[in-house]
């Protein structure tokens, strides 16, 4: 058991969870996981992609069918090294393809193919399906829109020391 009588360093004193906060943040990460591993599934065994590679998709889509590879490593919050390793094997599936970026030749893009588009359409009910059932409709409306003020608040403050990741529409339009 963690000793709740002062920080580690012996500096400030941590404030330390109540019980209830304790209980609801289990229950976020708990919820959380068993969420994206279900969507996952689903995903994997109706179309054989994972969540983050539909996700690539949906964000290139969203995008006029092409990003730079900076620019959706961050918007998904992923290592760059990471998202090159996952392109890498949706290219050779013929999802995505590479090349240099146009505006400077220094840069590269991920652009999606026609198969990635098509694989997007087939695979787009299956997701927002599961959404639905795992999350939406098992949450009261105001209790959902609490959630996404929640995650926008924790979005907020996660990104203020690096507003270059901030790819939510309503805020860069700002």
């Amino acid at each position: 058991m963690v000793d709740r009588e002062g920080a580690a360093d012996g500096s400030e004193e941590t404030r330390w969870l109540e019980p209830d906060e304790q209980q609801i943040w289990r229950a976020l990460i708990l919820g959380s996981t068993l969420l994206f591993d279900r969507l996952d599934d689903d995903l994997r065994q109706e179309h054989g992609i994972s969540l983050v590679e539909y996700e690539i998709l949906v964000r290139l889509s969203e995008s006029d069918g092409q990003l730079r590879m900076a620019r959706l490593a961050d918007s998904l919050a992923h290592s760059r090294s990471r998202v090159t390793h996952t392109i890498k094997r949706m290219e050779r599936d013929g999802l995505v393809e590479r090349a240099e970026s146009p505006e400077d030749g220094r840069g590269v893009i991920a652009r999606i193919t026609d198969g990635g588009m098509d694989l997007l359409r087939n695979a787009a009910p299956t997701h927002v399906t599961g959404v639905r059932d795992y999350l939406v409709d098992l949450a009261d409306p105001d209790d959902f829109a609490a959630i996404g003020r929640i995650m926008n608040a924790v979005s907020d403050r996660l990104i203020s020391d690096h507003p270059d990741r901030e790819l939510r529409d309503d805020r860069r339009r700002t």
